[in-house]
């Protein structure tokens, strides 16, 4: 069973079949894969962090820190209001701080991904002072066999004008290409694979999907600065991450759908393999070898993964490759603007050789730079130990140096200080804060509103509704502005911020309809709307987080 929360979002919508039932999310591939664990990736990126500090403790004379912005000096606990009261001002090329050229290139990224959508967008294009090498370059329409009569994402399309239109407005992206030399994932064919074997519908429903609670600006800005600006490389990186959600990892229509609680019903399965995939999912759960908590000075929130804990071959790589999405995009409920990234703590404590794998490890550090980009704020390596020397050797060559230059290694309490307030680090960590990580186990009906099929169905109408709008007041925007109609290009951006905001609080009314609980849903952490809550047993007053 595939697309069942797509299809419910955009019934007209043609879906391939899917890989993982809602009843088996943890299926087999055909070809057994390498026992390896998410874990070892964990203790990987570590390990990227371990010779890169042999490296500067003792060849460098400098600290190994690196300098960190003025940011608040005490943190207070409750609840943390993301939206309100985080510090400072939202950082470079993000919404609300873009120069004149950077928001001339999120128009024309937007057209670009429009097009890609099925709109016919020629007309729109940037003056000339503006225009770049960047435009696509309209390709030849393809002769292609007439669809037969469908149902368009937002309304009735009639045979001619939905191939017409989705075709020559596909067409005239089809040819953009990243060359070799800057395609280190190979998102070039993926991106060409996407255009042939996706419906413009699709590719639509699996970005609004992604967007969940986020302004989708901010989500077009994280591809075009991975990008450096170039927006016909952040359409490619774009598309190829819309298809990886899609088709590969189903992402929405299952790992989030299902969540721990299909992990529950399959450790309870008769079947052994069924029964294993469930319970080694949980195991990871109830161990705590990854687990959010906190926020550092930034107000970002924290990951801590406590590398010891794993032992290489404990799992499959397709579980472990599931278990790492589903942090991930728990992790994404915690972020709010003007909060984009989160640090990750890899806790190096007594870490040996046994915790070791390599195929976990080029995993994550491909979530992160091909189809997460611009999530991590900063990853700490904790007291890590020697023998890393001889594995960052290996671990450095596959990395960006965006990300390597993200990564900073900490020995002791003071190093982390730097990085996170000291009644935010873990008492395990040196800290002061007087708090242990304790699962939650799965309560029985614990999704009950996702049975509720007709208001789920009311509410993602709702949401296609809202989307359509923020779409045709983006065309709008875009092409008063290109015409330099600066009053119908103001009411026009006025308009679709509302929108926008309309789209953000919506989600977190449909969210118990399309996404299984999780332990910080249980914990009452998660709280929706940019605020979270890491200590709901707190007294103090909520909403701070600066004295």
């Amino acid at each position: 069973m595939r697309g069942t929360i797509l299809r419910r979002l955009y019934p007209s919508a043609r879906f391939p079949v899917a890989r993982y039932s809602f009843a088996r999310p943890f299926s087999t591939h055909p070809e057994p894969k390498k026992a390896s664990s998410f874990w070892t990736l964990t203790f990987t990126l570590a390990v990227v962090g371990g010779g890169a500090w042999l490296q500067n403790r003792y060849f460098n004379p400098k600290d190994t820190i690196t300098s960190q912005p003025q940011l608040p000096q005490k943190l207070s606990l409750g609840v943390i209001d993301t939206l309100a009261t985080m510090p400072g001002e939202p950082a470079p090329g993000t919404v609300g701080n873009l120069t004149p050229e950077q928001e001339v290139k999120l128009k024309e990224f937007w057209v670009l991904t429009l097009k890609v959508f099925g709109l016919t967008l020629d007309e729109l294009e940037a003056p000339p002072s503006t225009a770049t090498s960047d435009a696509a370059t309209p390709a030849p329409a393809q002769d292609k066999k007439k669809p037969k009569s469908r149902w368009g994402i937002w309304g009735r399309a009639d045979d001619d004008d939905s191939k017409s239109g989705s075709s020559s407005a596909t067409a005239s992206v089809a040819s953009i290409s990243v060359g070799d030399g800057d395609d280190k994932y190979g998102q070039s064919k993926e991106f060409k694979q996407a255009l042939e074997d996706m419906k413009p519908e699709e590719i639509r429903t699996a970005f609004w999907s992604m967007v969940k609670g986020d302004n989708p600006d901010a989500l077009l800005l994280r591809f075009l600065r991975a990008r450096k600006w170039d927006t016909k490389k952040a359409l490619v990186m774009l598309i190829s991450t819309m298809r990886w959600r899609l088709l590969e990892m189903h992402v929405d229509d299952d790992i989030m759908f299902n969540g721990e609680a299909s992990a529950v019903k399959m450790s309870q399965s008769s079947d052994p393999k069924e029964k294993k995939k469930g319970d080694d999912f949980l195991t990871q759960m109830r161990l705590g070898k990854s687990f959010l908590h906190g926020v550092d000075r930034a107000g970002r929130p924290i990951c801590v993964v406590r590398v010891r804990l794993h032992k290489a071959g404990d799992q499959d790589n397709e579980g472990l490759e599931r278990f790492t999405v589903y942090t991930i995009e728990t992790a994404r409920l915690l972020l709010a603007s003007p909060v984009e990234t989160a640090t990750i703590v890899f806790d190096m404590t007594d870490f040996g050789m046994a915790n070791m794998d390599y195929a976990p490890v080029k995993f994550m550090i491909k979530c992160f730079e091909a189809n997460y980009p611009e999530s991590l704020g900063a990853v700490l390596i904790h007291k890590a130990p020697w023998l890393f020397s001889s594995i960052w050797s290996v671990i450095k060559g596959w990395l960006d140096p965006v990300v390597a230059a993200k990564i900073h290694f900490t020995k002791n309490r003071q190093d982390l200080e730097k990085f996170i307030h000291s009644n935010q680090i873990m008492k395990e960590l040196e800290g002061d804060e007087d708090w242990e990580y304790k699962y939650v186990e799965v309560p029985e009906n614990e999704n009950p509103k996702m049975a509720d099929k007709e208001t789920r169905d009311t509410l993602l109408a709702e949401r296609q509704k809202l989307a359509k709008e923020i779409q045709d007041t983006t065309v709008e925007w875009i092409r008063a502005s290109f015409k330099n109609e600066s009053d119908a290009a103001s009411a026009a951006e006025q308009k679709r911020n509302g929108l926008i905001d309309q789209l953000r609080k919506h989600y977190w009314v449909l969210d118990p309809y399309v996404r299984a609980r999780s332990l910080y849903d249980r914990l009452n952490i998660v709280q929706g709307g940019g605020k979270i809550n890491f200590y709901p047993d707190s007294q103090k007053e909520s909403g701070s987080t600066a004295a």
